[in-house]
Parts: C-alpha cells; sequence; structure tokens
C-alpha cells in the first residue's frame, strides 16, 4: 500500500501522458509543495460527481502523476507540468483540514509492453501524425509508437471522447482489446458529424 496526495479532476490521466495544471488552491499548492519535497507523486482520479474547487466523489482508478517541471505564472498562479506514471486502485481515502484529499492506494502498475496489431496499424499512423501538429505538451514525452498499450492511451486521450469512455480506457488491462474500442471513435472523428 502507498499513501498519496489527491487531485480529483474532470479529466482522465494515461500512464506516460502529459497533465498541463495551474495551481493557485491552498490545498493543491500544499500538495505541490509535499511532493517536491518528497520526490513523490500525486493521485488523479476523475470525478464522479463534485467539482474540482469543492468537495469530490471520484472513481477508484486513477494514475499517479510525477511533476516533471512547474514556474511561477505572472498573475501568481503556479504552473505545473506532470506525467503519468503507474495506474492505481484507491483503497481508502480521508479528507485532512485542509482539505486535501490523502488516499491509500494499491499500484497496479503497468501494462506489459505489446507489440501493435497488424489490423491497427493505421492508428498507429494517425497517431504520429496527430502528435507532430500538437507540439507543446507532446515534444517532451518519450514515443512508443510500436507499443500497442502507449498508442491505445494516447489515442484514448486525444480523441474527443466522453469522460466515463476515458475511463473505461484506463480500467481495461488489454492494449488490443482498447484498440479495438477506440477505432470507432476514431473513424467517427474522421468520418465527421452526420
Amino acid at each position: 500500500m502507498l499513501e498519496i496526495p489527491l487531485f480529483p479532476l474532470q479529466t482522465v490521466l494515461y500512464p506516460d501522458g502529459p497533465l498541463p495544471l495551474r495551481i493557485f488552491e491552498p490545498r493543491y499548492l500544499s500538495m505541490v509543495s509535499r511532493c517536491l519535497r518528497r520526490e513523490q507523486g500525486f493521485g488523479v482520479l476523475l470525478i464522479r460527481e463534485g467539482s474540482e474547487v469543492g468537495d469530490a466523489a471520484t472513481y477508484e482508478v486513477g494514475t499517479i502523476a510525477e511533476i516533471v517541471d512547474w514556474h511561477q505564472g505572472d498573475d501568481g498562479v503556479l504552473g505545473v507540468t506532470a506525467r503519468g506514471t503507474d495506474r492505481f486502485r484507491l483503497v481508502s481515502c480521508e479528507q485532512r483540514n485542509d482539505g486535501l484529499y490523502l488516499g491509500r492506494v494499491e499500484v497496479l502498475g503497468r501494462e506489459t509492453p505489446a507489440p501493435m496489431p497488424d489490423e491497427f496499424r493505421s492508428l498507429q499512423t494517425l497517431l504520429s501524425s496527430i502528435l507532430d501538429e500538437l507540439g507543446e505538451h507532446y515534444s517532451d514525452v518519450p514515443k512508443a509508437f510500436d507499443d500497442a498499450s502507449w498508442v491505445s492511451y494516447r489515442l484514448a486521450e486525444l480523441l474527443p471522447l466522453p469522460l466515463p469512455t476515458k475511463q473505461i480506457m484506463l480500467e481495461m488491462a488489454d492494449a488490443p482489446e482498447r484498440l479495438g474500442l477506440l477505432r470507432p471513435h476514431v473513424e467517427k472523428v474522421a468520418i465527421g458529424p452526420g
């Protein structure tokens, strides 16, 4: 078991995915300070009910985020860039007096890298062209286009999917199955509405 601070968000973070944040709430400023001091990550969980600013009920599976860069903005807001590492399952959670959530989590670890099945090579090519155009947040992300897990996570985070669908993709432990579920969404986006 691992105890980490939790950051409920209206987003799903995947392993190796970038997470740019603007931190202004005292509880999360304290969290960032704690994480930097201890060289520890924090847990990102999708909000099921509630909001990022107030109280929130979350899903049980999330991703540990490691802070890779930070800067103080001219507006006094702390800019943080984090990257997803391991998935985890929330075992228990408590809220401190300052509002920060602390969770005891079971680390689920990473999927074993798997070669891209031939039937999904077009998704690999599509992702490569999308990332070339995105630049900034993905320029420092190590690329693994031959890994079905990596490709499926990048597509899940980039496609305009409903958040509960993104959560399902995070909870899945089989990359080819995830790619199979993503393909109709890719085709829908490529064809357009109508």
